[in-house]
């Protein structure tokens, strides 16, 4: 997955800016751990500045994008995580696990090194109801084959916790689900292009088009009216956390 996301990942840190509401979730979740391992780092979003953290990342792109004050990468894979057993209070992984080549090795590799908590951002393939999928229902069948199932975490991991993230309705962090209530986003080819689903199911012009046309003519909004009133809803965005 390196390769795809040094291409995936031009402008990635300027679509994808770390919302502060899923930020304080992910930071309880870490509890009072000092020594945190981030896994599939990326840019750093998420990461607690308040804390001693490591990043590991397959993409060259991704650790150039880095900021000053994030902390230091390695370039590494979860699978094969170069650190001794126990070795971190935490470990985190944001909305990455589906990346993984061998998602059952990652998680196992994160349990090793983690003597605490590892708290994983995640989608459940079995939900339903987000309407982008109405018009791209490619999104369902990906999501399908490559999400890790919410069972899959306890049999990997043990005991775990699955909790429901919100997405909030003007959420910053530009991953699939966050313009469900600004749809024109997605006829951005900009805004498309941070989110790593267009790029594996590729052309979705027909779907585009369609969406663009119930925008224009209104449909759109008296279809999906009831998602107009709310702040923050629930596209299947789940925090897992180990007990």
């Amino acid at each position: 997955m390196s390769a795809s996301y040094d291409t995936i990942g031009i402008n990635y840190s300027d679509l994808r800016k770390p919302d502060s509401r899923i930020e304080t979730a992910i930071g309880r979740a870490l509890g009072s751990a000092k020594t945190v391992l981030n896994v599939g780092a990326g840019a750093g979003s998420y990461e607690p500045a308040d804390r001693q953290v490591t990043a590991i990342e397959p993409s060259a792109e991704m650790i150039r994008q880095r900021g000053a004050s994030a902390a230091t990468a390695i370039q590494g894979y979860a699978e094969d995580l170069p650190f001794d057993d126990n070795a971190f209070d935490a470990s985190m992984a944001v909305l990455t696990v589906h990346h993984w080549t061998d998602q059952r090795k990652g998680l196992e590799e994160m349990r090793r090194v983690t003597r605490g908590p590892v708290v994983v951002l995640t989608f459940d393939p079995s939900h339903r109801g987000f309407w982008l999928a109405d018009y791209i229902p490619q999104l369902v069948t990906l999501d399908e084959a490559q999400m890790p199932r919410m069972t899959d975490y306890e049999a990997w991991l043990g005991p775990v916790e699955i909790a429901p993230v919100p997405i909030p309705h003007d959420c910053t962090d530009g991953f699939l689900c966050a313009y469900w209530r600004r749809p024109a986003a997605y006829l951005d080819p900009r805004v498309r292009a941070a989110m790593s689903s267009f790029w594996a199911i590729g052309d979705v012009s027909e779907g585009l088009r369609k969406l663009a046309r119930d925008l224009d003519t209104g449909v759109w909004a008296e279809r999906y009216a009831d998602l107009l009133t709310l702040d923050e809803c629930d596209f299947g965005y789940r925090l897992v956390t180990t007990k």
